[in-house]
Parts: C-alpha cells; structure tokens; sequence
C-alpha cells in the first residue's frame, strides 16, 4: 500500500491575495517551466494580476504562451480570460541588460558610463560566475517594488544551482569584503602617487603574470571598475539582504518540483531540507509527469500471463492452419476399376453435378477456413501485445509509486499533488489551462 502525503491544495494558495511570490524549484527536465507557466495562467484566469519570470533559457515559455520571444522587460499574455479581473505577463532574465539597469539606476550619468564602457564591467556582466544569481534577485526585488502585479511567479535554473540565488547576498558580500578587492580599492582611496606606489608593491608579481596572459591593461581596468563601483557596493548588499528577507516572509511560497525518478526525488529532498535550513517557507511538492493506467486492477502479472496463453494458442491456430484438410480419400472415392479392367471415373458422367460440387469448392472451404484461423491469430497476437504494453505499463506505474514512498517515507510531512504524464509537450494555453486544472483538481479520471 502506498503512504500518503498531506494534499497540497494549489487554488487556495493562489487565491491567498498575502501570497505574492511563488518561486519553483527543482532538478533539470522535471517541468518546472511549464509548473510556473500553468500556474500564471490559472492564477489570471481566477482574478490575479501576475507576472512569471523565468531564469532557465529554454523558450518554451514563450512558444506556449503564444510570444515570439521573452526578453527583460515583461511582456502580457493575449488570450487570456480576464473577467476575473485578472492578466498574465511573462518575461525572462536579461542577465548584462538586469545589470546595466542596476548601475544607471544607483550611480550619477558620468560614473554610470564609465562602469558600463569598462572592459572588465562588460566581461563580468556578460558571465561571471554567480552572477546571473545575483541579478536575479535584483529582478525579483524591482518587481516587487514596482507593486504592477500582485503575484510574481519565477522559474529557476536547473539543477541545484537553482538556489544559488538564495546564496547571492552571502556571496556578494564575502567578495566585497575579500582581501583581493580591498586591495584593488585602496589606492583609489589613497590617491596619487602614493596609491600608484602601493599598487605596484603590493601587485608587482600578479601584475607581471597575468598582464602575460590577459594583456597589460587588465589591472587597471579592473581597478578604475572597482574605483567607480565602490559607491554601490553597499547598495548591492543592502538590496541583496532585503529580497533575501522578502523570499523569507509568509507571503512567499516555494514549490519544489520533481519527476518520479529516483534522481529527481533525490534533487527535491535536497531543495526541501535546504529551504528548511533557509527558514524559507515551503509550499509543497509538484510531482509530474506520473503514469497511470485506466485497467489498474489488471496487475503486470496477470497481464503478461494472459498474453502468454494468448500466444501459445495462436501459435497452435497458426500449426493446425498450415497443415491442411486432407482430400486423398475423395480423390481415390471418385475412381475406381470396372471388371473388364477399366478405370472409371465416377464423376466424368455427373459433370452437371460437379459443377454444383467441383473439386476446387473443397479448396475453396478450405482456404476460407484458413483465413478465418489467420484472423483469429492476428486477433490473438495484437490483443497479447497489448497486454505485453500493460504489463511494462503497470511495471512503471510500480516503480514510480515505490520511489514516490521512499520520499514521503523521509519527508512526510511535504504536501504533494500529482500531475498525469501527457504524451507530448505542452505547447499553448489549452494545455497550460489543463496542467493548471490538474495542479488544483487532481488528475481527471480515467
């Protein structure tokens, strides 16, 4: 028997007006982006003014919310139901433009050219490790500072990475305050020749090694970025800390969401047991992509015994087919040899009679009877591949539910709702309404 988990109820949670961000979470392939996408939808559609913003590349965002493309700046979705009240608009992180926005925003126009025309600037706004976290919680605070939308839905990167952003206010500050940059700030502070000096004592063998490598320029590059950027360090770190303390307050939600996998499963205890650490407030657990069968009493075993007898009785339908009726006996019936020594053909006089009854009608009932044993061992063999096609079915819907009960066996107190596997992508709003129908109805009987 299998255990069960509290009933994680979705309509409530996004008709809660005190809930205001939805963050999903989870490992790579799991269907986090079609989760956050459903999830907008429903949520608009039930009076909701809601933005998804999406962290993970892949645009099947866009191609299922009917845009041509999502960029940073959030886009409204045509075609949904407003007489709820509510709309949809989606967008997806814009890491250099987030950052570009960040430095024109908090910095005078002079030093906000200087940032943006720095070499080193434009090399770490373009890819630098642990940036895109970071950015992403600049977005999310913009958007709820904003206070356009009242639900604010993101779709994470794959991967355990996808809580990296929860580290950014830790790690930013641990860069701000290491021994590298201090360095690199102190002869600004300084000044003059004397800030020249220092660089050169304190730097001279770096400077020789790495000018070799990445050109000569670098240093100073990266110190006039530092130089310029000093004044807005703190208002990263002052930023950082509050969307770190918005993602903690009652009126956030995590949703982890995970496949029937083993691996998957694994990946959602971890997003779990980190959000607790976190003191980040979980919602529940989204678990997609779960088969099921409409013939649930028809175990594997039974299944596949039935398929068994099946073949074997088709395979003796198909020996009995091919060995014939036996005709000798009639043949030697219609001849035989008068006194005088004559053959005579019994059936050479009654040519009317023959034609009522030639020897090829026998043929005839003959091939007739083949046909019909070939239709029924056709028969036979299609319905025990069907029942071969249950069995590694119900095979699945097994091991699912068995990794499904070692995660609940760990963490049973997570709430769950299943979604149904579809036997394609979802690529519309029709199938993002019916995802949404599922997330809160449970899935539709069979």
């Amino acid at each position: 028997m299998s255990l069960e988990s509290p009933e994680l109820e979705i309509d409530p949670l996004l008709d809660d007006r005190r809930t205001r961000i939805v963050v999903c979470c989870g490992s790579g392939g799991v269907g986090k982006t079609t989760t956050a996408a459903a999830l907008g939808v429903r949520a608009a559609e039930r009076g909701r003014t809601a933005v998804v913003l999406t962290i993970d590349p892949a645009r099947r965002l866009a191609q299922s919310m009917g845009l041509t493309e999502l960029d940073n700046t959030p886009r409204e979705v045509a075609g949904i139901d407003r007489s709820a009240g509510g709309s949809l608009h989606a967008m997806m992180l814009d890491m250099k433009r987030t950052f570009d926005e960040v430095v024109v925003q908090h910095s005078d126009p002079e030093r906000a050219r200087a940032i943006l025309e720095n070499p080193f600037y434009q090399s770490l706004s373009a890819g630098f490790a642990g940036t895109q976290e970071y950015m992403a919680m600049e977005k999310l605070g913009q958007l709820r500072a904003q206070d356009a939308w009242d639900l604010i839905i993101v779709d994470t990167p794959p991967s355990r990475s996808a809580l990296d952003f929860l580290d950014a206010p830790k790690r930013l500050g641990s860069f701000l305050d290491g021994r590298f940059i201090k360095l690199l700030m102190a002869p600004a502070k300084v000044g003059g020749r004397a800030g020249v000096k220092f660089l050169n004592i304190g730097m001279s063998m770096m400077t020789g090694t790495l000018s070799k490598v990445m050109g000569a320029n670098l240093l100073r590059d990266i110190q006039t970025f530092v130089a310029a950027m000093d004044t807005m360090f703190g208002g990263f770190r002052t930023r950082a800390d509050a969307t770190y303390r918005l993602l903690q307050a009652p009126g956030t939600a995590f949703l982890v969401v995970a496949a029937p996998e083993r691996d998957a499963l694994r990946e959602a205890a971890y997003f779990v047991e980190r959000l607790a650490d976190e003191d980040m407030p979980l919602a529940g657990l989204v678990l997609n992509r779960v088969h099921g069968s409409g013939a649930a009493q028809l175990t594997a075993e039974r299944a596949l015994a039935a398929a068994e007898a099946l073949e074997d009785a088709a395979a003796e339908a198909a020996e009995g087919s091919a060995a014939g009726p036996d005709t000798g006996e009639r043949d030697v019936a219609l001849t035989e040899k008068n006194p005088d020594g004559r053959i005579v053909d019994h059936g050479a006089g009654h040519a009317d009679s023959r034609q009522d009854r030639p020897d090829d009608a026998g043929t005839a009932g003959a091939t007739d009877g083949a046909s019909d044993a070939s239709a029924t061992t056709g028969t036979e063999r299609l319905a025990a591949g069907l029942l071969r096609l249950h069995a590694e079915r119900m095979q699945v819907v097994a091991r699912e539910r068995r990794t499904r009960d070692r995660f609940v066996s760990v963490h049973p107190e997570v709430p769950m709702v299943e979604v149904t596997a579809l036997p394609g992508d979802v690529h519309d709003l029709e199938g993002l309404r019916a995802i949404g129908h599922e997330l809160a109805e449970g899935p539709a009987a069979a």
